[in-house]
């Protein structure tokens, strides 16, 4: 069954990351009838990622985008870039084994190495830095920082970790708010939308072709699988679906097991070199220990990017910079006069189990999506993992496809909810 094309607007959201990004695209329609080795639906890191690995392998791809590059996720998340996928693999032993969790902590370690890697390649200007600091405002959450150490010691981590009494944290972050920590040198953070646009960029050398403003409406499977849009259609050997939060009901299979959730950040405006200084004296990103998060870190032009909701409810806030500036004041009362300068929002795909979802629909439909609001390296795995698998250079995709993924119960229109009503239930318990 055909879908009606999605009513979106096409622009970016009126985000820093917007206002200072490095390209602007205007790729085409797709018109006409294409044919391809491989199509991807969807052109943020997920599909960016995979189209320029295939691409250095030598593959024909076609990527087809709704609206622009980046537009979604992709291009308004908080921009850290942090080790790891997926929350405790531990707990999916009994599917994957003990070789699988271990594949999927060594994965974690490559997915920021990938990054920097590829930045390094394609000489991609998306203001790449490293550091990152845990931080915990409680004893359970350095305990657990403090347990994290010790794993990330005993898995061979490469880079320098640093634990944080209180004192040494506020050579990081110099806020009353938190007791400890942990410094990592190996995670860092970027400016994800010119990432992405310079990704794209790099695909295109090498022969990759986007089409922007082309809603897939329609997806035919068969040993050749169609990619319907309304003015044109390809063909290809293989198909790769990208659309994580904004998949909708392209495919429902899929679609039924990742919840878009808003999630929302706001910008100051430039701060002086003795304000920031004060506040982030090492320019590190940081994130706080809590369930329902604070994370942070200052852009190339010293403005503090702060974000510290992630909705459930499938209702946006009246106004983000009213719900999210308290937080900021919380964290850095020395801000309470500052102006902010921007404030956006978007949908991330949460999965119930807080794993990424990489797979195959068939011998050669693939996907990938439900990152829970730490894509930045995990897409670039999975986008790695993908083109492994068409390639049949690796069997890394069967340690993710081993692991179930439950459906959100609910329907379309009561998942939302009753997910909300679980997460505050979970938040509770973290108050207690």
């Amino acid at each position: 069954m055909k879908l009606k094309a999605p009513v979106h607007t096409s622009t970016h959201a009126d985000s820093y990351y917007a206002a200072t990004k490095n390209i602007t695209t205007d790729y085409p329609q797709l018109t006409g009838d294409q044919t391809v080795d491989v199509c991807i639906v969807g052109a943020g890191f997920t599909g960016v990622a995979t189209a320029l690995e295939l691409a250095e392998r030598g593959y024909r791809v076609a990527v087809v985008e709704a609206r622009h590059i980046g537009w979604g996720a992709t291009g308004r998340n908080g921009g850290q870039l942090i080790r790891g996928i997926g929350d405790q693999p531990e707990q999916f032993a009994n599917q994957i084994g003990q070789e699988g969790v271990a594949a999927i902590y060594q994965m974690g370690f490559e997915a920021v190495e990938l990054v920097r890697e590829r930045v390094r390649r394609y000489d991609i200007q998306c203001d790449l830095k490293m550091g990152y600091v845990d931080a915990a405002i409680k004893p359970q959450q350095l305990k657990g920082i403090f347990d994290e150490y010790e794993h990330l010691k005993q898995r061979n981590y490469a880079h320098e970790l640093e634990l944080l009494c209180e004192n040494d944290l506020q050579q990081y972050v110099n806020s009353g708010r938190y007791i400890g920590g942990m410094v990592d040198m190996g995670s860092g953070h970027l400016h994800p939308l010119n990432l992405c646009l310079g990704e794209a960029q790099a695909a295109q050398q090498l022969g990759v072709q986007f089409f922007e403003q082309s809603p897939v409406v329609d997806i035919v499977k068969r040993k050749q699988p169609c990619v319907v849009t309304e003015k044109g259609r390809i063909t290809c050997q293989f198909l790769v679906l990208a659309g994580n939060a904004y998949l909708g009901n392209l495919e429902p299979k899929i679609g039924k097991k990742v919840l878009p959730a808003g999630s929302y950040m706001i910008a100051t405006q430039k701060l002086e070199d003795s304000l920031w200084q004060s506040l982030i004296p090492k320019d590190s990103a940081i994130c706080d220990a809590s369930l329902a998060l604070d994370y942070f870190r200052l852009s190339a032009d010293k403005r503090l990017l702060f974000g510290g909701m992630c909705n459930y409810s499938g209702r946006d806030p009246k106004d983000i910079t009213a719900s999210l500036r308290p937080k900021m004041l919380r964290v850095f009362p020395q801000l309470a006069n500052t102006t902010i300068d921007y404030q956006w929002g978007g949908m991330i795909g949460i999965g119930a189990n807080r794993m990424p979802q990489i797979g195959r629909l068939s011998s050669n439909i693939y996907y990938a999506q439900a990152y829970s609001g730490h894509g930045v390296n995990a897409t670039h795995m999975a986008g790695r993992v993908l083109a492994e698998a068409i390639s049949s250079q690796s069997e890394r995709i069967d340690t993710f496809a081993r692991i179930s993924h439950m459906t959100f119960p609910g329907g379309r229109y009561l998942r939302s909810p009753l997910l909300a009503l679980g997460m505050l239930w979970y938040r509770l318990k973290e108050a207690v």
